[in-house]
């Protein structure tokens, strides 16, 4: 007979509500129907909505979540692999926070004054670190005058916000190639684009030629390519080239 959606939502945590909405939305119907018409998911049903509340923990949108799930060239298995490697990731990432807070109280119980390099290293680097440079080379563009504006007046917490949004699409670009992902193919293009919308979304109006130029900087900048290549060895380049695809697809 399978369970009812009130079982279900003793198991899993979340509200029938919710249940009923993945429905709604052809995100999770469950296989089937007791003689009065009620829902009662099966196995397959449990073991998808299990694959749900991970991408859904993991801060995928249902949208996204449904395209992941529904992808006939993905099976389970690798949607495991996928799940398991942005968790590890953000694990080591949140280790580090709780180190730093733990050394912050440490430092303070003992009347420790930490520096200000020691109080922010666990953000990463300072946005405005590479700014002289940055004008000199690209000072009398448009971009460059728009990225200024925009910028002045973002917060802490903006900034947070955007390099968690890069390094979340650096994990799924990442687990990507591990898949085997060519440049050209469907996936690596929707990414390029994803990258050209977080430029458009954050910093100035990114064309599809000004991206082939970024594109193309990833790779011979050695700055820039240690960065992407840190990731993961030929990243630069399989973005480089992932970026031109996107741009001839939309040519």
């Amino acid at each position: 007979m399978g369970y009812s959606v009130g079982q279900v939502a003793r198991l899993t945590g979340i509200t029938v509500r919710t249940l009923h909405h993945y429905d709604e939305i052809g995100l999770l119907s469950p296989s089937g129907r007791s003689h009065a018409g009620h829902r009662r998911y099966g196995d397959d049903d449990l073991d998808r909505l299990q694959q749900v509340l991970f991408y859904r923990k993991l801060g995928f949108p249902l949208d996204e979540v449904a395209v992941l799930l529904d992808d006939p060239d993905t099976d389970p298995q690798e949607h495991l692999r996928r799940q398991h490697h942005l968790l590890t990731t953000r694990i080591a990432e949140l280790q580090k926070m709780a180190e730093a807070v733990e050394h912050a109280m440490e430092a303070r119980k003992m009347g420790i004054n930490l520096t200000p390099e020691e109080k922010f290293e666990v953000f990463g680097d300072d946005p405005e670190k590479y700014d002289d440079e940055v004008e000199q080379r690209w000072g009398d563009t448009d971009a460059y005058r728009e990225s200024r504006r925009r910028t002045a007046g973002y917060t802490k917490a903006d900034w947070q916000r955007i390099q968690d949004e890069a390094k979340e699409w650096g994990v799924r670009y990442q687990a990507l190639m591990e898949e085997g992902e060519e440049p050209s193919g469907e996936r690596a293009m929707d990414m390029a684009e994803e990258h050209r919308q977080h430029i458009r979304r954050w910093f100035y109006e990114c064309s599809h030629e000004f991206h082939r130029c970024l594109g193309a900087m990833y790779v011979d900048d050695e700055r820039f390519k240690a960065f992407y290549d840190a990731m993961r060895p030929g990243l630069a380049a399989h973005l480089r080239d992932a970026i031109h695809a996107n741009a001839d697809r939309s040519a």
